[in-house]
């Protein structure tokens, strides 16, 4: 079985990512995989340095008949068995690509932004099925898309269950690694820096806590923005951190995990990492996170830094203690589960 991923997107946050983590994953199930996408992307170095097969193309737009040809010839000459599309331009090339060439067409769906209904917006339609990253999304393109119910399934994004082990990390000595306080209350924010992830209303509630210590991890195209609120505000008790290689050694040095997006999200994968860690989380109320609620360790609030800073003291006052069940995360939200159901796709629709 031999499994080509189309990606357009040039940046390198939870889609790229779990991107990257499936293709590992299905590679020890023995499914051959590789990737096609544009030649100065992120997932294209990631790619490669875990060994799998790249193919540039442009994906300069939907009908982009250079980039279809491209890929035609690709899917022909490597025997492609199935094509799994991501972004929205590759998914149009990927999937006429697909359809040309006998190969089979997944289409995943990693955000919850509503997409265009149009009749002219055919491109879903056509997939042998499509996979999202949460149930929300799910009924959305069932509802609106006029998906196939038979067609289509949820999968969350998994998390290695060995590696976000909160007893692997000694919170000190990671907090020495990193140059963070010992002694002081620790919150922070695993993101990549995206407008829709709402950085501003995490400096908010940062001015509400001069003696808490908020970091920011991560990177992004916002990051000069960020960089200029923090120095606008004054916020002392602000670190932006930067790309983190190393998620699991983050989650282990803070004591609440926050995600403050205000839409777009699917079940984020900083929200199971951190529910892994055994980390307090507030969250906002957005995409497929309720799909994560029976967890009981987190909260639920609105994008608006009020309801997270009220939440938030709550938490550090002890006036509130939220139940760990890193069990019921390990029984379904990991990557083994992610790859087992995945190949459970790649099976029926062959």
């Amino acid at each position: 079985m031999k499994v080509l991923h189309t990606e357009w997107s040039d940046g390198w946050g939870g889609q790229e990512i779990r991107i990257i983590s499936e293709m590992k994953a299905l590679r020890e199930k023995g499914v051959e995989l590789c990737l096609a996408t544009r030649a100065h992307s992120t997932i294209k170095q990631k790619a490669l340095e875990e060994g799998f097969e790249v193919f540039e193309i442009p994906f300069k737009g939907n009908f982009d008949f250079v980039s279809i040809y491209k890929l035609s010839q690709i899917i022909k000459r490597e025997h492609i068995d199935i094509v799994n599309t991501h972004s929205g331009k590759d998914t149009w090339v990927g999937g006429i690509a697909a359809k040309l060439s006998g190969a089979k067409f997944i289409r995943t769906r990693h955000l919850s932004n509503p997409i265009n209904p149009s009749r002219t917006n055919f491109i879903n339609e056509l997939a042998d099925y499509i996979i999202t990253t949460g149930e929300s999304v799910k009924e959305s393109m069932i509802k609106n898309n006029r998906i196939n119910p038979d067609r289509i399934i949820s999968i969350p994004t998994g998390v290695d269950e060995k590696l976000f082990d909160p007893s692997r990390y000694d919170k000190n000595e990671m907090r020495k690694k990193y140059n963070i306080s010992l002694d002081k209350k620790v919150v922070g924010i695993l993101a990549v820096l995206r407008l829709f992830k709402r950085h501003d209303i995490f400096l908010e509630i940062a001015s509400f806590f001069p003696d808490v210590e908020f970091l920011i991890a991560g990177d992004g195209p916002r990051k000069e923005a960020i960089q200029e609120l923090i120095n606008t505000l004054n916020l002392k008790n602000v670190k932006l951190l930067g790309h983190i290689e190393k998620p699991a050694e983050f989650l282990s040095l803070i004591d609440v995990l926050l995600l403050t997006s205000d839409s777009k999200e699917g079940v984020p994968q900083t929200l199971i990492q951190g529910l892994s860690m055994d980390k307090d989380i507030i969250t906002s109320d957005v995409g497929s996170v309720r799909d994560l609620k029976d967890m009981n360790n987190m909260i639920l609030v609105q994008p608006d830094a009020n309801e997270f800073k009220n939440e938030l003291s709550k938490l550090l006052n002890n006036e509130i203690k939220l139940i760990n069940k890193r069990e019921s995360i390990l029984n379904k939200f990991t990557t083994s589960k992610m790859a087992e159901m995945t190949m459970e796709v790649y099976k029926k629709i062959l």
